[in-house]
């Protein structure tokens, strides 16, 4: 409708410190970018009984009157970062996994890089023929189709090539016939 949602990480990391200490993610609405509502926490690592910690970045979006909130957190029981989603029958929540488990973990995606922090940053593009896709990566962009259920994936997870400075945090998105693929390049990042 005429209301805008910001979902965001909450670090608490403690003063003096410089690492990232995030269990949940906050809600923010508006209606006229002046006054702003903070909801109750609609999400926590904890929601996900297969992960670990870090509420890293994520990216909610809407399909058939559900909201898909996809999310970077450490897996539990494979090493690195992963990607799992929660769903809702509203853009406030509740939130619940709707898989019960990762969509994407670090083991899918070794054999273009071995680092263990890759498989963050999520972003889901719907096309013009309602094909889902999702857009992730750290070091190397990647995508893979999702099924019209959003929570399983169709065929294989393509490495994007050709990007240069590619760091993290791809979007994607359409304008008349183009796609656009924006990412933060290079560290710090430009």
């Amino acid at each position: 409708g005429d209301r805008l949602y910001i979902y965001a990480g909450h670090d608490e990391c403690p003063p003096g410190e410089n690492r990232y200490v995030m269990k949940e993610w906050v809600l923010f609405s508006t209606t006229d970018m002046k006054n702003w509502t903070e909801h109750s926490v609609p999400l926590r690592t904890t929601d996900f009984s297969w992960a670990k910690g870090d509420a890293w970045a994520s990216q909610v979006i809407e399909r058939n009157g559900k909201f898909y909130w996809y999310v970077t957190v450490e897996h539990g029981s494979i090493h690195g970062k992963s990607i799992g989603v929660a769903v809702a029958d509203s853009p406030t929540g509740p939130f619940k996994d709707a898989k019960g488990a990762a969509i994407i973990t670090n083991n899918l995606t070794t054999q273009h890089t071995k680092i263990s922090w890759d498989d963050i940053d999520p972003t889901v593009f719907i096309d013009d023929d309602n094909q889902a896709y999702l857009f992730w990566g750290n070091t190397q962009c990647y995508y893979v189709k999702l099924k019209e259920n959003m929570i399983d994936t169709i065929g294989p997870i393509v490495a994007v090539e050709g990007l240069p400075r590619f760091t993290e945090a791809p979007w994607i998105h359409k304008r008349k016939n183009t796609y656009y693929l924006s990412y933060a390049s290079e560290f710090p990042e430009k």
